[in-house]
């Protein structure tokens, strides 16, 4: 899990600064904080203000963590091959999902209703997945990406990081 929170929390940072920039060359109409700040607040100036934007930040930060633990479960269950291409659609998947439900509630008055900024937005999130998958990667423990067997009855094909640590204790 907490290979999970690290990984979202650092991919998220990258996202993070993905969106401001969008946000100061005038691509997307508000930053990701804001949005997600207007769930809970009902006026824009309100989402802008140091304590939106902490309270945006916070809601960010925490689902770019539960992000990260999906992420490290993907991984562990289909290999750590293809980083690109799953930390892609995990990322763009996350982000879609999140923005979706955000922007879906009704009480969100802050929500962006232009494509630029949900462009945006969709870029920054495919780079948050791919952040966060290549360090799931290359930070987790390899005995979290062993294959298992497919059923009692055949051996799988590579061994698995405990077979290979025996072998080599035995070797010596």
């Amino acid at each position: 899990m907490l290979l999970g929170v690290v990984s979202g929390l650092a991919g998220n940072l990258v996202k993070t600064l993905i969106d401001e920039v969008s946000r100061k060359n005038k691509i997307s109409q508000r930053t990701f904080r804001e949005t997600a700040a207007g769930v809970w607040v009902n006026k824009r100036s309100e989402a802008t203000n140091y304590k939106g934007q902490l309270l945006g930040g916070l809601l960010d930060f925490g689902l770019a963590s539960l992000g990260g633990i999906g992420t490290v479960q993907l991984f562990s269950k289909t290999g750590r091959d293809c980083v690109l291409t799953k930390g892609i659609l995990s990322g763009i998947t996350v982000g879609s999902t999140v923005t979706a439900f955000m922007s879906a509630l009704p009480q969100n008055k802050v929500k962006p209703k232009d494509a630029a900024s949900n462009l945006s937005y969709m870029l920054a999130h495919a780079v948050y997945g791919v952040v966060t998958a290549a360090l799931v990667t290359k930070l987790g423990d390899p005995s979290l990406f062993d294959s298992k067997p497919v059923n009692n009855y055949l051996s799988p094909t590579e061994p698995t990081t405990e077979e290979m640590f025996i072998n080599r204790r035995q070797a010596q």
